[in-house]
């Protein structure tokens, strides 16, 4: 009876999705979370966690795993320093994509992994929707501010002043629905001439 009172213990004490979302991380373009960070959600140790993985490649096609390469792993270094603690890891670290994340819980195979990986998947389907509510937010202003327009054309006899007070407003609301700019950075991994003249 012990045991399963460990394992409904376990399973209680399993992090949010707020928690896990901490955690993911954007990597080549795609939402993923690391290995380190994976084995300790899961409470297994980084070794058994990566033997497991390792004994079943062939479940982790590229889509759902990849390999950090060196100067990636060097740059998330600098920026977390939560990854600082296995800066002397023999091996690079994977990146796992969410369905990684739940194929890796199905060869753990422990109460833990399975309820954790429900909370991973609502982790990154509420990262999905957050972004997909900002795209719809922008485009609601969007028309908004078309609608103003018309309006102030029809009614020309509105003071000009309301005019730019409507404008200062919902310039405000698009400043709150724009991510802060980051300052442009050097891309990760290799990049040709023609993808530094395609950026901007």
């Amino acid at each position: 009876m012990p045991a399963l009172i460990d394992e409904e213990a376990n399973i209680a004490n399993a992090p949010d999705q707020e928690g896990i979302s901490r955690h993911i991380i954007l990597l080549r373009g795609k939402k993923v979370l690391l290995d380190t960070d994976l084995a300790g959600l899961y409470e297994v140790s980084i070794k058994r966690f990566n033997e497991q993985v390792k004994r079943n490649l062939e479940r982790f096609p590229a889509d759902f795993m990849f390999q950090l390469k060196a100067d990636e792993y060097a740059v998330l270094r600098s920026q977390f320093a939560t990854l600082k603690q296995g800066q002397h890891r023999k091996y690079l670290p994977y990146a796992f994509t969410e369905h990684g994340a739940i194929m890796a819980a199905m060869l753990m195979n422990s109460p833990r992994a399975i309820s954790v990986s429900v909370h991973i998947v609502r982790a990154f389907v509420q990262l999905r929707e957050l972004a997909a509510s900002n795209e719809e937010f922008r485009l609601r202003l969007n028309e908004l501010e078309r609608k103003t327009d018309l309006l102030l054309l029809k009614h020309e006899h509105l003071e000009r002043g309301s005019g730019q007070q409507i404008r200062q407003i919902l310039d405000a609301l698009r400043a709150l629905a724009t991510p802060p700019a980051h300052p442009a950075k050097r891309p990760i991994g290799f990049v040709t001439p023609e993808d530094r003249t395609a950026s901007p």
